[in-house]
Parts: C-alpha cells; structure tokens; sequence
C-alpha cells in the first residue's frame, strides 16, 4: 500500500530541517562562508507545494481547486536544487 502524500511531505519537511541543521553545524565549527538559508528561503517555491501535500492522502485527493496530481507534479518541479540519497528516495516515491 502506498504511503500518503501528507507522511511524504513531512519526510521532506524533517529532511530540510535535517540538512539545514547540518549545514549549520558545519559553518559554526568553520567558521566559514554565509550562514545557510532556512529551508523556507531555500526551498521557497518547493514549499508553496510541499505543505499542501500535508492535507492529501493520494495524488487522486484534491487541494482546493488543484488536483492531488498537479500538486505533487509541482513540487516535484520546484524540488531540483533538493539533492542526496535522501531527496532520490523521497522523488522515486
């Protein structure tokens, strides 16, 4: 059975917090370049999709005047600067 949109997107949610929370820690310990952006401003056109995704069940649900499936297409669309292991695993889902 497929896992609902709304445990997706709060993987990805936790994920941005992970990476920003790791990005951190490193400028602190060296001290080195521009504090990182919060996911909200990183991640800025991705979010307007993402968080939507927290009240769908599946991509046949919809999201006030938008389909479940242009939702997900969209944040799927505005997630291309997300990279690593994780973000594969979560776009493969």
């Amino acid at each position: 059975m497929a896992r609902s949109l709304s445990i997706i997107a709060n993987e990805i949610l936790s994920d941005f917090q992970r990476e920003y929370r790791e990005a951190r820690v490193k400028h602190l310990e060296t001290g080195k370049g521009k504090l990182p952006k919060q996911p909200e401003q990183k991640y800025v056109h991705a979010m307007a999709y993402v968080r939507p995704m927290l009240s769908l069940d599946s991509i046949d649900d919809n999201y006030m005047m938008d389909s479940g499936r242009s939702v997900v297409a969209y944040a799927l669309g505005n997630l291309t600067t997300w990279k690593g292991e994780k973000a594969r695993e979560k776009k493969k889902n």
